[in-house]
């Protein structure tokens, strides 16, 4: 039942403004998605007009989700679920129920979603159910798991953009991931929030900006912002994400969940973007699982290869996955060798990352026993990549995205000016030969960097995310941690730690060294942010980062060191 009420969405900081007709247009997609919102999942006014820093709690104590719905979104991973439906412990209905209603309050407290379809969600679930119980059988390994989907992956008979107004379109068809999911037993109830072209570490669009639910004073990262909210949240149980220059890594980070970028190539990303991305000339995206749990991101893998996409897709590596099962440190092979980065020789990580670094450390070095070993891992030429890859981002100078902007009189968001600002000039195209030199000097810094990975003698890297916890509002600006690896086309996981980010000034751990001196001008910024900043309660998480390739082993080495590092 829709209400005369008006459907509230917490934004503390407003977007940027476009001409009347754009605006006019936006207040009209935002009165389509509040119309299709019952009354009795509007949150009370008293919540939304003063609400507190951190909103993970809220969904548990508003009174709109039963007991039982509780228990289903806060006990359960994506494993779990699938094990009890198949048992018939729980049904789909009762879980997608719970997990749409979840949801719509998520998106109430952190904005995360551009669309919500509860109804075709709780269909779905039914035809699951009645199959089950018709047949005895499941249809599929992920048989009622529900499912959120980023924004501009095509689902049938949904809204999907490229992260620009003009590009709006309802999907006549699944993309090739979905149409995978959605035959392994899958149940969609939610699309969420990218980012204005989808190239920001925060998700701010037409839709609104996505907060973090953690300090909703901080972004939630980008590109894939609005899924981590609402994983974060327990709105979702598993989502995905794509990731060219940390989109899937940052906002997990942000959000305190766990968060996959395989090798690129290594899943389906057909149909991902109309009309390709100039940036893959020389950077290949990637796509990835975001999660609540380890064992979720091993499950989602081995579904979606086990579909064989490779054979309608021949770009798609088919490497078998054998991920947590992956044998590593074998007898006769010796212990695995963990390389440990502190810092990337351009900008020292702010004081939780580096607490957060030393607590992995010394959590390894307690248990490690036969099994693992650490040693320091020097940088390499890291201001290099990004000057690299920030080129390599736009062989077209920008001009599509200003050409997109345009159409409908949208805002040039602050950070989309900031991600142009490294490219060719305004609207100036690299001509084939420039493009080419990228791509020459990119295989240059990739063969220089594999040398010097294996004359440090390592099996993974534990490093870093980014330059600190979850940065304040439009200051995503440093990219390094995350978007180095896709330069080189690393695989990396981003685990949760129990580190959060204190009150300034009232914990010594919350200060730089005394003795500290910046490595450059971006290390001085990183440093005021930091002290102009409030993050309090802001989770931080570590990456830990295999070779090209080697996904299997890094789960494989996921899986021994994970009672070391608390993972679930």
């Amino acid at each position: 039942m829709s209400s005369s009420k008006p459907f509230h969405v917490l934004q503390p900081v407003p977007t940027p403004g476009g001409t009347p007709s754009y605006e006019t247009l936006r207040a009209s997609i935002l009165s389509e998605f509040a119309s299709r919102v019952p009354s009795d999942l509007y949150l009370p006014e008293s919540i939304l007009t003063n609400p507190p820093k951190d909103v993970t709690l809220i969904p548990a104590t508003c009174g709109l989700l039963t007991p039982s719905e509780l228990a289903i979104t806060s006990s359960y991973d994506a494993v779990a679920l699938a094990a009890a439906i198949a048992s018939r412990k729980l049904t789909a209905v009762a879980v997608a129920t719970a997990f749409a209603k979840r949801a719509i309050i998520a998106h109430q407290l952190t904005c995360c979603l551009m669309d919500w379809f509860m109804d075709e969600a709780i269909e779905r679930a039914r035809s699951l159910d009645e199959h089950l119980e018709r047949t005895g059988t499941t249809v599929g390994p992920l048989h009622g798991v529900p499912i959120s989907i980023k924004e501009h992956m095509p689902v049938k008979g949904h809204y999907t953009t490229t992260g620009f107004l003009d590009t709006r379109v309802v999907s006549p068809e699944d993309c090739q991931m979905v149409a995978i999911l959605r035959a392994a037993g899958a149940v969609f109830f939610c699309k969420t929030i990218q980012p204005q072209g989808i190239m920001h570490l925060e998700s701010v669009s037409v839709y609104g900006r996505v907060l973090n639910p953690h300090n909703i004073h901080l972004s939630a990262g980008g590109s894939t912002g609005g899924e981590a909210a609402l994983i974060a949240m327990r709105g979702s149980v598993l989502g995905i994400g794509t990731d060219i220059g940390g989109s899937i890594r940052g906002p997990a980070g942000f959000c305190g969940i766990y968060g996959f970028k395989p090798t690129s190539y290594s899943l389906p990303t057909k149909d991902f973007i109309v009309g390709g991305f100039g940036a893959e000339l020389n950077v290949m995206s990637s796509t990835g699982p975001m999660s609540n749990s380890l064992r979720d991101l091993d499950l989602f893998v081995r579904v979606v290869k086990g579909a064989k996409p490779h054979l309608e897709d021949p770009r798609l590596v088919p490497i078998p996955w054998t991920g947590l099962g992956t044998p590593v440190g074998t007898e006769g092979k010796g212990p695995i060798k963990i390389g440990v980065l502190m810092d990337d020789g351009s900008i020292t990580p702010q004081p939780p990352v580096r607490r957060a670094i030393e607590w992995a450390k010394a959590q390894l070095e307690e248990k490690s026993g036969t099994s693992f070993v650490l040693k320091p891992f020097a940088p390499f030429q890291a201001a290099r990549a990004m000057k690299n890859i920030r080129k390599a981002y736009w062989p077209d100078g920008g001009k599509s995205v200003r050409a997109h902007i345009a159409a409908t009189g949208e805002p040039t968001f602050p950070l989309t000016e900031w991600i142009l600002k490294d490219a060719n000039g305004p609207g100036v195209e690299m001509t084939a030969s420039e493009v080419l030199q990228l791509r020459v000097e990119r295989d240059e810094f990739r063969t220089e960097f594999a040398a010097h990975w294996a004359a440090q003698d390592v099996d993974v890297v534990l490093c870093p995310m980014f330059v600190g916890p979850a940065c304040e509002h439009e200051t995503a600006f440093y990219w390094n941690y995350t978007a180095f690896w896709n330069y080189v086309d690393y695989p990396g996981v981003v685990l949760p730690t129990p580190v959060r980010a204190g009150k300034k000034g009232s914990d010594e751990g919350e200060r730089y060294e005394e003795d500290w001196v910046p490595l450059g001008e971006e290390d001085e910024h990183v440093r005021e942010l930091w002290e102009a900043g409030d993050f309090e309660g802001a989770p931080v998480n570590v990456q830990l980062v295999g070779r090209k390739w080697y996904d299997n082993e890094l789960f494989g080495v996921l899986e021994t060191v994970k009672e070391a590092l608390e993972l679930r």
